[in-house]
């Protein structure tokens, strides 16, 4: 049975190009109502960036640096935030997911100013961290505005940019699941936020090639799809469209193999999975993960044989209420290691 309503919460401004970080200062001046910003960043961005957003802002706002994408990190924002009228997170996922935490539970606005395109979290109103009481994402709120300059994100490791690949093609198999879940438990599904995520994953299986040169088009290409990626999730009032079996299973590597991969690299490796789970075209997810240069091998992130069939075999585990295909397949350990190893994927 569909809910009676379900709230869509999404970023009020977009602001896209090549140099617009130089515009940070008038982009962020509404809701800073004349008080100083803070910036959540990490320390190699603040060495790329300090002075682009000093200059643009005309001062030096309060910087605060994030080391790591966990709740310690996210007090220490809230803990120097004071009298300031927002909060910016420039950075990668880690610093955009504690900026906007921290943001949130101030009750701030906050401005998301991403120097790498890894995941989708630029633009959704969740927040993925350590040390939470549950292993995946929280809701928050999305960014009341987000500034991507595409000169600043294409100068980024390639590795970031190919693992912001990985997180796009989960969509096709979150979508999955959501379809699935709505036929077995009558699950609201959202068929338009679902058709945006999916637009959003097609700019990787579709244009792959073209896609992995990250060239300045290609990036504003991948960066857009990114934001995109995001707005389903605020529009689907959930993280459903955009998050599946794949994204579970990359949660429980997070547990079992903490240090090994990035985010969008273990969903990616996930989608590769699920997608023969689910009767799809794995063999098409896994060239266009290569072709952008994703790991598509668990070794290739550091992740034994074992760990990835602890994390098939238990994924499902960690959001018993989420339904999606492993919950339907239940595999054991025989099972799974037979599907990691038909994909290639140990």
């Amino acid at each position: 049975m569909d809910p009676l309503y379900h709230l869509m919460e999404l970023p009020t401004k977009v602001l896209i190009g090549d140099g617009v970080i130089s515009k940070l200062g008038e982009f962020v001046q509404d809701s800073a109502g004349g008080k100083r910003v803070l910036v959540a960043s990490g320390s190699n961005v603040t060495t790329r960036v300090k002075t682009a957003v000093d200059s643009a802002l005309g001062y030096s706002p309060v910087w605060v640096e994030v080391s790591a994408a966990d709740i310690s990190n996210v007090e220490k924002v809230m803990a120097a935030a004071g009298a300031s009228g927002c909060i910016v997170g420039v950075g990668g996922g880690k610093s955009v997911d504690v900026g906007k935490l921290a943001a949130f539970r101030l009750h701030l606005p906050f401005y998301s100013v991403p120097t790498s395109a890894s995941h989708d979290g630029i633009s959704s109103p969740f927040a993925s961290l350590r040390g939470l009481d549950r292993p995946y994402s929280v809701t928050a709120k999305p960014p009341v505005g987000i500034l991507a300059d595409i000169g600043v994100i294409a100068s980024a490791p390639r590795r970031l940019l190919a693992a912001g690949c990985g997180d796009l093609v989960s969509k096709l198999t979150a979508v999955k699941d959501w379809q699935l879940a709505h036929r077995v438990t009558g699950e609201y599904y959202g068929s338009y936020s679902a058709s945006l995520a999916l637009m959003s994953s097609d700019v990787v299986l579709k244009r792959s090639r073209a896609l992995g040169k990250f060239d300045v088009g290609g990036v504003r290409d991948l960066v857009e799809a990114l934001i995109s990626s995001g707005v389903a999730a605020g529009i689907a009032g959930s993280s459903r469209p955009c998050s599946g079996a794949e994204h579970l299973f990359s949660h429980y590597l997070d547990m079992v193999a903490p240090e090994s991969g990035l985010h969008g690299e273990k969903c990616g490796i996930g989608t590769i999975m699920m997608a023969k789970l689910h009767g799809m075209d794995w063999r098409k997810v896994r060239t266009a993960l290569k072709n952008v240069g994703a790991p598509v091998e668990a070794s290739q992130i550091g992740v034994d044989d074992a760990m990835v069939v602890q994390s098939l075999v238990k994924a499902s585990s960690i959001r018993p209420d989420r339904y999606t295909i492993l919950s339907k397949k239940k595999l054991d350990s025989r099972a799974a290691a037979s599907l990691a190893k038909t994909t290639d994927v140990i």
